[in-house]
């Protein structure tokens, strides 16, 4: 390769396109800089003042105390370090493969639907002709609600976090020179391994930040098919119960006045806060029924290793090229 210039740009840029940004030496530099002690504990600071301000903003204001901005104020200070993230350690990047991969697994609803929801169904809807769960549900007001389903969001992403990593254990060991060279096509360094440099095998294994960026991608993934299967259980149980439940139902159940249930008879919003509740529900059903059932992990997850090994393969030969430029 008497040139490795163009090549190294475009291997840098298939990183960036594949939410890889971690891959790139010189984005993964600056990422560290960013998660140096003394940067983490300045946006700390300001995001500590943003709370601050917006509490004294309150308690400045007639008729408000400044416990009621604390809510607003964590808000923003998570809105301050959410930013930081985004930019400073590139997140965008990210998320930008995110919302491209969340349009693009658009596909996989149906055979996911088909596969998983029929079992999960069977389970939720005796929750939702249940009393107990409409009376509890329909009368959390929006905070509580999302904060509950902030909660069971929080629980996923956890089980997650703590399951994937098994997924990419010693994947990258496993990948020799010939493997390599069969990943790279298709890639801007196809051709790249095949005598260019013998060691490049050894490249393979990953850590640090680049190990997090593959965990990163697998969660992402697996959180695109729960949302894909929430939504699902989410509109089946609105249909469902437009079908099913009276007004006078709802309105024993719930202990609210009928005239409270709404002028729509069986479109009213305790309808929508019960499907959204066993919807998040299901979610994190579905999460614990992915991460442990041998024949679902066997059927989507084997695609997604596949690009993790691709991955893992286009950063040994941008490695050896690096070396060699």
């Amino acid at each position: 390769m008497a040139d490795p210039g163009p090549e190294l740009v475009a291997a840098e840029q298939w990183f960036v396109d594949h939410g890889l940004p971690y891959f790139v030496d010189d984005i993964r530099t600056e990422v560290h800089r960013g998660l140096s002690r003394g940067r983490l504990v300045q946006v700390g600071l300001v995001a500590l003042l943003l709370v601050v301000a917006v509490c004294v903003g309150f308690a400045l204001t007639d008729h408000l105390e400044w416990d009621d901005g604390l809510v607003p104020g964590i808000n923003v200070g998570l809105l301050s370090i959410g930013l930081y993230a985004l930019f400073a350690l590139r997140a965008w990047v990210i998320a930008r493969w995110a919302a491209h991969r969340t349009f693009s697994s658009l596909g996989l609803l149906f055979p996911l639907v088909t596969r998983a929801l029929p079992l999960l169904l069977l389970f939720v809807t005796f929750l939702f002709i249940n009393a107990e769960v409409w009376e509890v549900s329909a009368r959390l007001d929006g905070r509580v609600m999302w904060l509950t389903v902030a909660l069971f969001l929080a629980i996923t992403v956890a089980f997650l976090l703590a399951r994937l990593p098994e997924e990419l254990a010693g994947f990258d060991e496993q990948v020799d020179a010939a493997q390599l060279s069969r990943h790279l096509e298709g890639t801007p360094l196809e051709g790249f391994g095949r005598g260019d440099d013998p060691d490049v095998a050894e490249d393979v294994a990953v850590g640090g930040l680049q190990k997090a960026n593959l965990v990163l991608m697998l969660l992402i993934t697996q959180l695109v098919q729960v949302v894909l299967l929430s939504v699902s259980v989410f509109v089946f149980f609105v249909v469902f119960g437009l079908l099913v439940m009276d007004a006078g139902v709802v309105a024993g159940w719930t202990g609210e006045d009928l005239d409270q249930i709404g002028t729509l008879d069986r479109a009213n919003w305790q309808l929508v806060q019960v499907s959204t509740f066993l919807a998040a529900f299901s979610g994190l059903y579905f999460t614990v029924y992915a991460v442990t059932d041998e024949v679902y992990r066997a059927q989507f997850f084997s695609s997604i290793v596949r690009e993790l090994e691709r991955a893992v393969s286009v950063r040994a030969a941008y490695r050896a090229l690096r070396r060699t430029a």
